[in-house]
């Protein structure tokens, strides 16, 4: 990271009510669980923001508002107007391919068929850091279900609890 540049922290999803509590918008709560309950949200950049200031460091978060395959739009335009270098950025998203609340990180590599992922990719390069999010397969509890429907659905209680404790594991900074 460089230590004089602000740093950029993106949770994916999808916007509007309706997608609220659907596992490809696992990054929309995890970036949620990391501003305070009050905060005030900006709309900027076809994303919502937030900033605070940490130890003199200026923290952006960043839910972008133009659904998931588009993503890139957002935080491109973000990071090219605060000037946020690549490795300064962070963004956090779910993943079918980790059991159901596991979480991984990783810097670079390829979108593994994440399509919010591969919009990043595309408009500002690969090399930054990955939090995923597993939110399973269909396959792993043998429903006959398009992965498609799977990430639009919504979480069971018991699910939320196991995403809200692997979000809370979760070290940013």
């Amino acid at each position: 990271m460089q230590e004089n540049k602000p740093i950029l922290i993106v949770g994916l999803g999808n916007p509007g009510t309706k997608y609220n509590d659907t596992r490809h918008n696992v990054g929309f709560r995890a970036a949620r669980h990391f501003v305070p309950e009050d905060a005030v949200w900006r709309k900027e950049h076809d994303a919502l923001t937030y900033s605070e200031k940490e130890k003199g460091r200026r923290i952006i978060f960043a839910l972008p508002q133009t659904f998931m395959n588009n993503s890139g739009n957002a935080v491109g335009a973000i990071m090219a107007f605060y000037k946020i270098p690549i490795e300064n950025l962070i963004v956090i998203h779910d993943d079918m391919d980790l059991k159901i609340g596991n979480v991984r990180e990783k810097v670079g590599g390829s979108s593994a068929g994440h399509n919010g992922i591969k919009s990043i990719d595309a408009a500002v390069g690969s090399e930054y850091r990955r939090i995923r999010i597993g939110i399973g397969h269909p396959r792993d509890f043998n429903l006959p279900m398009d992965p498609a429907d799977w990430v639009l659905g919504k979480f069971s209680e018991e699910e939320k609890n196991l995403i809200d404790k692997a979000i809370s594991s979760i070290h940013l900074l």
